[in-house]
């Protein structure tokens, strides 16, 4: 039976120190969250008085009834997710396409589509002209001003290209001396092999889209049928503080029956917001992991 040699006394206290570190680092980062949740499911006017922590003192699920029963709420949680899945899916699918045609020596246009998408990160149109480009294409007040924006993007398509780079080119030269076609390589060889890459990617462009609000705002705020989730709690925000004035107008509105304030508000639709994503998030963690290790041993 072999012994376990004794720890030294320098081992024990370093351990204890990474211990508490992580310990204190999970504590803060995790009490933003517990906090809102706490201020979401506590009484409206209770929650002006302050010292609510990490549990609700006055249980309630008034605020969720209240938000959760505005047409508008599940109008634009629809927009949300429409827009989040179809971007996801999608670009995430051509921007794969398009970094497979750059990743293959023989395109003879490689470097320069390359070189083109590259320089997009660093120079842009601006505002204004782009504005001006989505009106005369007609996707102001329309909703493909989500989608078709957005199917490719330049990071994206570099992360995925190296990726396909470092897999072995072997498998690309057996596939077409068996007589397979590009396409055929693409979706039965490829895609299989890119899906940590790919799931990493689908996680940026679900988690940007899905809290993306700025373009609701610039091209479709005449029109509340195409406003998101984002969108509407970025007004609840901004609107908080007119909504209150002070503590005591919002005591004597509560009081006078309007039992949800805005800070109570706040906290729900930031819960309504958040919970979403991040229950799909630990679903494709393992792919994450995997995928931010580029250039690694494949599977």
């Amino acid at each position: 039976m072999l012994l376990k040699p004794k720890r030294k006394l320098e081992d024990i206290i370093l351990d204890s120190f990474i211990y508490l570190s992580l310990i204190f680092l999970i504590i803060i980062t995790l009490y933003p969250f517990l906090n809102t949740l706490a201020v979401s499911f506590n009484d409206g006017l209770d929650s002006i008085k302050g010292g609510i922590y990490l549990w609700p003192r006055k249980f309630t699920t008034f605020n969720y009834k209240t938000m959760l029963t505005r047409t508008q709420t599940f109008h634009a949680a629809w927009i949300s997710v429409a827009r989040t899945v179809l971007v996801t899916v999608f670009g995430t699918f051509f921007t794969a396409m398009l970094a497979y045609v750059v990743s293959r020596k023989d395109f003879v246009l490689r470097k320069f589509i390359s070189f083109i998408y590259v320089l997009t990160m660093y120079v842009s149109g601006g505002l204004i002209p782009t504005y001006f480009l989505y009106q005369k294409l007609g996707l102001t007040n329309n909703f493909w001003v989500y989608v078709l924006p957005g199917l490719v993007h330049a990071f994206n398509l570099i992360i995925i290209r190296t990726y396909i780079h470092d897999l072995p080119e072997s498998l690309v030269e057996s596939a077409k001396i068996d007589g397979a076609s590009e396409l055929t390589i693409f979706l039965r060889i490829i895609l299989p092999l890119c899906k940590p890459v790919l799931a990493t990617i689908a996680i940026f462009t679900a988690v940007y889209h899905w809290n993306a609000w700025w373009d609701v705002f610039l091209y479709n705020s005449s029109n509340p049928a195409l406003s998101t989730l984002a969108y509407e709690l970025q007004k609840v925000l901004a609107s908080a503080q007119s909504m209150s004035g002070s503590m005591e107008q919002a005591m004597s509105q509560a009081a006078a029956g309007s039992q949800i304030t805005p800070r109570a508000i706040r906290a729900t639709m930031t819960i309504i917001v958040t919970v979403p994503i991040a229950v799909i998030y630990p679903f494709l963690q393992k792919y994450f992991v995997h995928g931010l290790t580029l250039g690694g041993v494949k599977e």
